[in-house]
């Protein structure tokens, strides 16, 4: 197949979940297909887009000068939207002169099917041209902003979630209408979709994990050690990690009170660090090079999400290396795990806490947990099988579209 992806917000380097999941999965589409990949992000030094030119068949990058998320320039440009029928997010990256870019690529070479990676590139899609069009669709969008708004505490941030919220839904829904095919990564997501478009035009591929890469580990644990992982200039990790630091964490201290927590991830916020500055159990690395020492070394890997949608490769990347995890239900929403089998869900302080310390204290059960977690990746999520059913979708939608 001849397979144009669009994408915003770029690729390299892997270092969100959605990144990750696109990455890999358009790394086994190349062994076999022609893949062109056509990307629009913000503008950035060392910048590792052109080495992508090496693995794919036709790469073209449009940068953009963005404002830096939640500064000063982001509130202007945001003030200028305001108006728009459209959600922000979405006109932040659609630029004209990307969609004018993506038109005459589209003049020069013909493209059996094109893919849509991620909502917010929907924007740029030309969505009458003559070819199936697949929106790739790795969480609900408008569930994700509606979380957003009830959580939220700052007067201000609860307007613009709520303004957001209501854009997405008119957006959210406009989009997978016009997709000739939508991509779910879970059946909840399927099943949200279902209210808009007939659940015949929409396939569930689930997440994956590099089960060579994620693998256990024979590291030492460090005694009553949790870990975080997740880039914390997301929302959700930022809101969760912050929500167990202060309402969970103290619960623990009180039953184990050298309890460690372990924050893993790129650009996490001032108030996390003022906080982690006020408490020493609490370590903030910021961004690091490789995730799996802290997955390694830790004792039980925690995801105390509110927010959320899509599938967490966080929990399967712990899952793969066959660690303990506890987890809020949206946290794990979406992901095939079955509770106190493959994880631990519990939705409120007491309740995490409680699973949190049990597990400290009983090593056998976290083996238990660890080890029908690993194998469950094993049998049913690697990047290969995931890819396998990714292809076979885009080529029954190509297929159903020759013979209409």
């Amino acid at each position: 197949m001849r397979i144009l992806w669009v994408k915003a917000g770029g690729l390299i380097p892997p270092d969100t979940g959605g990144k990750i999941r696109s990455y890999n999965i358009l790394l086994e589409l190349s062994k076999k297909h022609a893949v062109t990949f056509f990307s629009f992000y913000a503008a950035h030094e060392n910048d590792l887009h052109a080495n992508l030119r090496q693995t794919f068949r036709r790469v073209i990058l449009v940068p953009l000068d963005l404002p830096r998320t939640r500064g000063a320039r982001e509130l202007l440009a945001y003030g200028a939207r305001f108006l728009s029928r459209d959600p922000y997010s979405l006109t932040k990256y659609c630029r004209p002169t990307v969609r004018k870019k993506l038109h005459a690529l589209l003049q020069e070479e013909k493209h059996d099917v094109i893919l849509c990676d991620f909502l917010v590139t929907a924007g740029v899609i030309p969505w009458d041209w003559p070819c199936p069009k697949v929106l790739f669709s790795h969480n609900v969008e408008t569930m994700i902003w509606r979380r957003y708004y009830e959580v939220a505490k700052n007067p201000l941030w609860k307007a613009v979630a709520w303004r957001e919220w209501s854009r997405m839904a008119v957006a959210e829904r406009k989009y997978l209408q016009r997709a000739d095919h939508v991509i779910a990564v879970s059946e909840e997501d399927r099943n949200t979709f279902a209210k808009f478009i007939d659940p015949q035009r929409s396939t569930v591929i689930p997440t994956g994990a590099d089960i060579d890469f994620f693998q256990p580990s024979r590291d030492r644990e460090i005694p009553h050690s949790l870990v975080f992982t997740g880039s914390m200039d997301w929302l959700p990790n930022d809101d969760g990690i912050f929500y167990f630091a202060t309402k969970i964490l103290p619960l623990i201290r009180r039953q184990i009170p050298d309890v460690t927590l372990f924050i893993v991830g790129r650009k996490p916020s001032r108030r996390l660090q003022n906080l982690a500055a006020r408490v020493p159990s609490i370590q903030v690395t910021g961004w690091v090079e490789d995730v799996r020492p802290y997955l390694a070394r830790s004792v039980v890997c925690i995801v105390p999400l509110r927010i959320g949608g899509g599938t967490r490769l966080k929990i399967f990347e712990a899952m793969s290396m066959a660690k303990a995890v506890v987890s809020t239900s949206i946290g794990a929403e979406g992901l095939p795990v079955e509770n106190n089998k493959h994880i631990v869900l519990a939705d409120d302080p007491a309740s995490f806490a409680d699973a949190t310390v049990r597990l400290l204290h009983d090593p056998s059960r976290r083996e238990q947990l660890g080890q029908a977690a690993r194998h469950l990746i094993e049998e049913n999520y690697s990047w290969a099988t995931v890819s396998r059913d990714f292809v076979l979708t885009l080529e029954t939608v190509v297929d159903r579209a020759v013979k209409e």
